[in-house]
Parts: structure tokens; C-alpha cells; sequence
């Protein structure tokens, strides 16, 4: 796939990164349904097959959870212009997605933790776990959905539900599940 950018171009992926970091609460993980809609959807800078080896091959890599950022800015940089402009490409959505987060959770932690007696404190805090299930939850559903996958495989659903379920209701080791999941992934069973 090749694509041309400009510098406006280059500058509206840096600026796109920049107001994903103000979203990311639950992690960077939880804004990918907003870079697939810029990235694949409206901008055509990644293919879908692109967009989603990126996360599953840094999700596989050992180290940051943020590392698909970085991949997906260095495919960008790659489809426009190869191997000179991939780093340009990981610059920019790495800065992009970091600046203002690390920035704000640098101040924002410093005053809470000064501050942590008061009411309003709290129940920021509290009132912040929803939206961060919810942007996980949208997550989920972008990730699992480009083959058909909602509507054919049931099976997929149950295991995720069961597990689900076990992992709230139970003291169940999660890295035993892990190993259980990835047996019936093996087996064949799901597949």
C-alpha cells in the first residue's frame, strides 16, 4: 500500500494522537476504535489487515501495553514512504499519545495524592471506573468484529462470557484461565 502525506497530513495524525491522549483513561488500548475510524475508515493511511497485526503483534511483544502506537505511526510512515519515514511515523503518534497524558497524570496524581482526603477526589475516582469499562467494552467490540465474528461464533462468546463471569466471581487465578484459553485455542475447538 502506498500513500502520500504532506506536512498538514503529518501534522493532523500528531494532532489526532494528541486529543487521543486526553481519552486514553483506560489505557491506549481504549481508544482504538477512534484510531481505526481515523486511521482505516476515513483517512485510508492503514488497511484493516495493517491496523490489527499492529495490535496483535505488539500486544504479543513483551514490554509497554502502548507499543501498538508506535507500530501502527511506523506502518503509516512505512505505506507513505518506506523505510525514511517509518521513524517519522512512530515519532509522531508515540509524542502524540504520551505529551498531554503523561503530563496530566504527572499534575493530576500530585494533587490527588495531596488531596485525597476530600470528597471531590473520591468521587472522580469512582465515577471514573465506568467510563473506563465502557471505553474498554467499545474496545472489544471493534477488536473482535472484522470477520463477521458477533454473528457466526458463538462459541467465542460463552467461553468470554464464562470466563468473564469466573474471573468476577471467583478468586481464580487469571494466568490459569490464560492457560485454558490458550489450550482450547490450540485444540482447535473454537477455531
Amino acid at each position: 500500500m502506498t500513500i502520500h502525506l504532506i506536512a498538514a497530513n503529518w501534522l493532523e495524525l500528531f494532532s489526532q494522537y494528541l486529543l487521543l491522549s486526553l481519552l486514553s483513561v483506560g489505557g491506549a488500548i481504549s481508544t482504538v476504535p477512534e484510531m481505526h475510524r481515523f486511521l482505516v475508515s476515513e483517512n485510508h493511511w492503514l488497511t484493516e489487515s495493517q491496523f490489527y497485526a499492529s495490535i496483535s503483534i505488539a500486544q504479543a511483544a513483551p514490554g509497554p501495553n502502548v507499543l501498538f502506537v508506535g507500530l501502527m505511526g511506523w506502518t503509516v510512515g512505512m505505506n507513505a514512504g518506506g523505510y525514511w519515514l517509518a521513524p517519522l511515523g512512530l515519532l509522531v503518534t508515540m509524542l502524540g499519545i504520551m505529551l498531554p497524558s503523561s503530563t496530566i497524570t504527572y499534575w493530576a496524581a500530585r494533587w490527588a495524592h495531596q488531596n485525597n482526603e476530600k470528597i471531590m477526589v473520591r468521587s472522580f475516582k469512582q465515577g471514573m471506573a465506568p467510563v473506563v469499562m465502557g471505553l474498554l467494552f467499545a474496545t472489544g467490540w471493534v477488536l473482535s468484529s472484522p470477520n463477521g465474528i458477533f454473528s457466526s461464533h458463538w462459541p467465542l462468546w460463552l467461553l468470554t462470557c464464562c470466563s468473564a463471569l469466573v474471573v468476577w466471581l471467583s478468586n481464580f487465578h487469571m494466568l490459569v484461565l490464560l492457560a485454558i484459553g490458550a489450550l482450547i485455542g490450540a485444540m482447535g475447538w473454537l477455531g
